[in-house]
């Protein structure tokens, strides 16, 4: 059994604080699903803390092919975003966006020091973060005839198979999720219902 399941989050965090001599650094996390939402949580953020000198953050997209980012927003090289990736790493979650907004308390608190503070922020930003599980699933458009629908039924509640959209006329189509372990099983099963057409979707 290859693993079809992936931890996320799917509300954004409350705002966490973390203090490191005079300086404060705000954390929050977002479910994100693509570069755009990153941008208008980013943007949101800024009008909130609008005084704060840096807003570091890293992300994670994808549930199979990973796409990540993490920016230092300003400060020394893979001081900031890189540690809070790999909080991000180290409880395994995706389609999230961990930001940690500083505000400068007058005290330089070196490479070392920022790297150790980021991390915190990120660490304790994902702890107070309700981390979900989520199946991978696979995505197919049934197209069938109205008098087969009883057939499809059938077997869309024996498998538990959710259905994302559907038109019901003489001829109907479902798009349907379906686990990914399960995803061949239930394929065969509507390929052999006869006059019913199944194909992967994305």
């Amino acid at each position: 059994m290859e693993k079809d399941i992936y931890k996320t989050i799917d509300m954004p965090s409350k705002k966490t604080l973390f203090k490191e001599k005079g300086s404060k650094f705000f954390g929050y996390a977002f479910p994100v699903f693509s570069e755009d939402v990153v941008k208008e949580c980013l943007e949101e953020l800024r009008k909130k803390h609008h005084t704060a000198r840096h807003f570091c953050y890293a992300y994670q997209i994808g549930v199979e092919d990973f796409q990540y980012r993490a920016n230092d927003d300003g400060e020394p090289n893979n001081s900031a975003g890189m540690p809070i990736y790999g909080q991000i790493q180290s409880f395994e979650v995706t389609n999230i966006l961990i930001v940690s907004v500083r505000y400068f308390g007058g005290t330089k608190l070196g490479v070392g020091g920022l790297i150790s503070a980021y991390k915190t922020s990120a660490k304790i930003t994902l702890e107070a973060s309700q981390i979900i599980e989520k199946t991978i699933n696979i995505h197919f458009l049934l197209e069938f005839n109205y008098d087969l629908m009883s057939a499809v039924q059938r077997i869309v509640k024996e498998k538990n198979i959710e259905i994302v959209k559907q038109k019901l006329e003489m001829d109907c189509e479902y798009v349907i999720a379906v686990r990914k372990n399960d995803a061949e099983e239930v394929f065969k099963m509507f390929d052999n219902l006869y006059k019913v057409k199944i194909k992967a979707i994305k």
